[in-house]
C-alpha cells in the first residue's frame, strides 16, 4: 500500500518520539532536558546500565551512542516489537487519531509527480540566481546593498532576480528541455486566456525562493522594484507544492536553530527575516503576506511551544496581533501558547536592528508579554470605564474570550489573571474615612473601635474595605508567624492584595525574603491588626486555626461575588427556578463560610448574622430589580 505524499510527516509532528520510546524505557531525569525535547535513557537493544541512548524530540530522531542504533518512531516500533513498516504506520496513526488512507494506487505516481515539479522549481531557483549577476539587475543589487545585505547572506538565503521581460524564465526552462506543461503548474508561468503564448508570472522583481520543512523549494516571493507595480510583493499562486497558508518561510533553517535553543521569531516579510537570522536570530519564520492561519500556528507550535510574534510596529501590525488573539485561544495549551514582542511604532525589525543593533532587538524579545496581556490591551485600550454598564460589558466580553479556551486548567490560570488585571485597572483610589487623613501607605480607621476585628467588618464602609482590612490581618499574622508561612502558601498566592504596600509584603512571604521594616511596623499599629488575637498570640496552633478561618471567609466571599455576578447577568429578562437556586445555594455558601470555628464572643456571632442578613438583602434586591426589567 503506497502512502498519500506529506502523511508520514505529518504522523511524525502529531506524535512525539519520546512518547513511543518512553513505553520501553526509563528516562534518566539527571540527564535529561524535558524543556528542550532531550532525553537519555539506557538503551533498549543492548543490555547496559548507563544512559547511552539519547532521543531528540524536536528533531524526532534516536541513537545510540554504545550499539549505534539510530532512526525515527517508526524505526523504533518496528526493532522493538518486530512490526512491519506498515503495523507501526498503523500504530503511530491511531495514537495521533489520523484515520489510515484509502489504498491509493496512485499515491506513488502523484509524489513521483510531485518530486518532477520539484525539479522545475529548483531549475528556476538557479536561473534567479545567475539572473542576479547580470547587468539588468543592477538595480536589484543596489537595492539588496542599501539594506545591507551582504553576499554571504545572498548566498544564504539564494535571492535571485527575476528579468523585466515578458518570456525570460520560459525560454531558458523550456531550452533546458523541461516541459512547458510542469512550468505552468508549477507556477512560475501562466497562459493567457486568449490562448496566447504563456509569460512569467514574475518580471523585474528580487525573488526569495520559498522551501518547505523538506528543504524543497515549493514556491517563490518577489518583490517589485518599480514603484509603479501593481503589488509591491508577490508569491506562487497555489500549486500541488505550494498552499502558502500552509508553508512558512526559512521553516527549515528556523527549526533546525530552535532544536538548539533559539527563539522562534514570527516576523511579517522575508526582509525582517533575513535582517534577524543575519543578526543572530536564526529562529525567524514569516507567514507568507497573509494573516497567520491556523495551519501555520500549528506549524509553529511543533517547532517551539512559545513562539514570540513580532509583527511590525503599526496599526495594521496591532490588528494582526488581536485577529490573532481570536485564533490562538481555543488551540491554546499547557504547553503551547505565544507571546508578543511589542515593536515601537511605525518600525519593524529590521529598522530596530539598523538603529540599535542585535542588542536593542534582544532587549525587545526578552520583554515579549504574554497572550493575556495582548488580550487585556484588546479590550480596555482607549475606553473609559466610568460607570457600571461600562466595566460590565467588559467583563462581559472577557467572559466570551475565555470561554474560547478548550482546556479547563489554563482556562482557570487565565480568568485569575485577568480577574488580577482587572483589579489593578478597575482599583478605586483608597478611601480616606471621615474624621482624619490617612497616613502614609495603610489608611487607618477614622473612628477607631474597642470591638473585635469582626465587629469592624459588620460595621465597614462596603464590602472592598472589608477585604482589604481581612488581607492586613491575613499578611500581619504571618508576619508575626513567619514559621507557617509554607503551610498556607497556596492560599496565600491567591490573596489579591488591591494596595501595592501590602503586595510588597505578600511577595516577600512567599519569596522568602526579608519584609521592609516600615511597612512591617505600620501595618502592625493598625488598630483592627494590633488588637487581634492571632497576632498577639504564641500558640502556634490557635493562629494556624484563625488563619484558615480568615482565608476560608476571603475566599468564600470572593467566589460569592462572582457567582451573584455572573448568576445575575445570566439571568436576561426574568429569573428562572436556575438561577434562584444558584444564588441560594451561593447565600448557604457564604453562610457557613461565616459559622467561625472561633466562638467565643457573643459580638461575632450578632455581626456574622448582620452580614447573612445585608447578603439576603443583596440577593433579593438583585432579583427583584432583574425581574422588573
Amino acid at each position: 500500500m503506497s502512502l498519500p505524499p506529506g502523511f508520514l510527516d505529518e504522523l511524525r509532528n502529531r506524535v512525539s518520539i519520546s512518547s513511543v520510546v518512553g513505553r520501553k524505557v526509563t528516562w534518566d531525569m539527571r540527564k535529561s532536558n524535558q524543556a528542550k525535547g532531550d532525553f537519555w535513557a539506557p538503551c533498549p537493544f543492548h543490555q547496559e546500565k548507563t544512559a547511552s541512548f539519547h532521543v531528540d524530540d524536536r528533531k524526532g530522531f534516536y541513537y545510540c551512542f554504545g550499539c549505534h542504533a539510530k532512526g525515527d518512531a517508526l524505526t523504533f516500533l518496528r526493532e522493538t516489537d518486530n512490526m512491519s513498516f506498515m503495523e507501526a504506520v498503523e500504530v503511530l496513526a491511531r495514537d495521533a487519531g489520523l484515520p489510515m488512507p484509502e489504498r491509493d494506487p496512485r499515491a506513488a505516481e502523484k509524489a513521483d509527480h510531485l518530486s518532477e515539479l520539484a525539479e522545475v522549481t529548483e531549475a528556476a531557483v538557479r536561473f534567479f540566481r545567475m539572473q542576479l549577476s547580470t547587468s539588468a539587475a543592477s538595480g536589484a543589487r543596489d537595492y539588496l546593498k542599501g539594506r545591507g545585505l551582504a553576499q554571504s547572506a545572498l548566498d544564504r538565503f539564494e535571492i535571485g532576480y527575476a528579468p523585466d521581460a515578458r518570456q525570460a524564465l520560459w525560454t531558458a526552462l523550456t531550452n533546458a528541455g523541461v516541459a512547458g506543461d510542469k512550468i505552468i503548474e508549477a507556477g512560475l508561468c501562466a497562459k493567457p486566456d486568449d490562448g496566447g503564448a504563456p509569460y512569467d508570472r514574475m518580471r523585474g522583481r528580487i525573488i526569495f525562493p520559498i522551501r518547505d520543512a523538506r528543504g524543497r523549494c515549493i514556491g517563490f516571493g518577489g518583490r517589485a522594484l518599480s514603484p509603479n507595480a501593481r503589488a509591491k510583493y508577490l508569491n506562487s499562486p497555489e500549486t500541488p507544492l505550494f498552499d502558502k497558508g500552509r508553508a512558512l518561510y526559512n521553516l527549515g533553517p528556523a527549526r533546525s536553530a530552535c532544536g538548539k535553543g533559539k527563539p522562534l521569531i514570527v516576523a511579517e516579510g522575508y526582509m525582517d527575516v533575513i535582517a534577524l537570522a543575519e543578526a543572530g536570530f536564526e529562529g525567524a519564520v514569516a507567514p507568507l503576506g497573509t494573516a497567520i492561519t491556523e495551519d501555520q500556528l500549528r506549524l509553529m507550535w511543533r517547532v517551539s511551544p512559545e513562539p514570540v510574534i513580532a509583527l511590525d510596529g503599526d496599526a495594521a501590525g496591532l490588528r494582526a496581533g488581536f485577529r490573532l488573539i481570536d485564533l490562538a485561544l481555543p488551540l491554546l495549551g499547557p504547553e503551547q501558547s505565544l507571546r508578543f514582542c511589542p515593536l515601537p511604532e511605525k518600525m519593524d525589525p529590521d529598522d530596530i536592528l539598523r538603529q540599535g543593533g542585535t542588542p536593542a532587538m534582544s532587549k525587545l524579545v526578552d520583554g515579549a508579554v504574554p497572550l493575556v496581556q495582548l488580550l487585556w490591551q484588546r479590550e480596555t485600550e482607549g475606553q473609559v470605564f466610568d460607570s457600571p454598564e461600562r466595566r460590565a460589558a467588559l467583563d462581559k466580553r472577557l467572559r466570551a474570550a475565555l470561554a474560547k479556551i478548550a482546556d479547563p486548567g489554563l482556562r482557570g490560570h487565565y480568568t485569575d489573571e485577568i480577574k488580577r488585571l482587572r483589579s489593578e485597572f478597575l482599583r478605586p483610589a483608597r478611601r480616606e474615612w471621615s474624621g482624619r487623613p490617612a497616613t502614609g501607605r495603610f489608611a487607618p480607621p477614622a473612628k477607631p473601635l474597642s470591638a473585635t476585628r469582626s465587629t469592624r467588618l459588620a460595621s465597614a464602609p462596603d464590602n472592598a474595605i472589608a477585604e482589604a482590612m481581612r488581607e492586613e490581618l491575613i499578611i500581619a499574622t504571618l508576619l508575626c508567624h513567619p514559621a507557617l508561612v509554607s503551610e498556607f502558601e497556596s492560599d496565600l498566592d491567591r490573596l489579591t492584595c488591591h494596595d501595592p504596600a501590602l503586595a510588597q509584603l505578600c511577595a516577600a512571604l512567599l519569596d522568602g525574603d526579608t519584609p521592609d521594616d516600615a511597612q512591617t511596623a505600620e501595618l502592625l499599629t493598625l488598630p483592627h491588626v494590633a488588637i487581634a488575637p492571632p497576632v498577639r498570640s504564641s500558640d502556634a496552633g490557635f493562629v494556624r486555626l484563625c488563619l484558615r478561618d480568615e482565608f476560608a471567609k476571603y475566599f468564600a466571599r470572593d467566589g460569592l461575588t462572582a457567582e451573584l455576578r455572573d448568576a445575575v447577568e445570566d439571568m436576561g429578562d426574568l429569573a428562572d427556578e436556575g438561577v434562584t437556586f444558584r444564588l441560594a445555594r451561593a447565600a448557604e455558601a457564604r453562610n457557613s463560610s461565616e459559622r467561625a470555628r472561633l466562638t467565643d464572643s457573643t459580638d461575632l456571632g450578632e455581626d456574622r448574622a448582620a452580614l447573612s442578613s445585608e447578603l439576603q438583602r443583596l440577593i433579593e434586591s438583585e432579583v427583584w430589580v432583574k425581574r422588573k426589567k
